[in-house]
């Protein structure tokens, strides 16, 4: 899987929501089924992250600037929530 496509597939054809405060929401209410956070994500984002039961949580090695990048903007991205993954694979990275 490569997970620069399988991410933009899911931002452009499923559900995807970016930003701390979006994210902690849709947490709140059970609907993401995968959270990508990057590397060096705030440790008020990790500590959202860890009270969170059953949530699958993926880590991504590169930094909220590079995670950005990957999802086709041009600032950074310290979480993002996948509620819906619409034509893309990208769910496979929480099993």
């Amino acid at each position: 899987m490569d997970f620069n496509l399988s991410l933009r597939r899911a931002i452009k054809t499923g559900n995807v929501v970016l930003g701390n405060n979006s994210v902690e929401k849709i947490v709140a209410e059970n609907k993401a089924k995968l959270v990508i956070v990057a590397a060096n994500a705030p440790d008020k984002v990790r500590a959202m992250l860890a009270k969170a039961e059953n949530l699958k949580v993926y880590a991504f090695e590169g930094s909220s600037r590079q995670l950005g990048k990957e999802c086709g903007r041009d600032h950074m991205i310290s979480v993002l929530a996948v509620v819906d993954a619409g034509e893309s694979d990208i769910l496979t990275l929480a099993e």
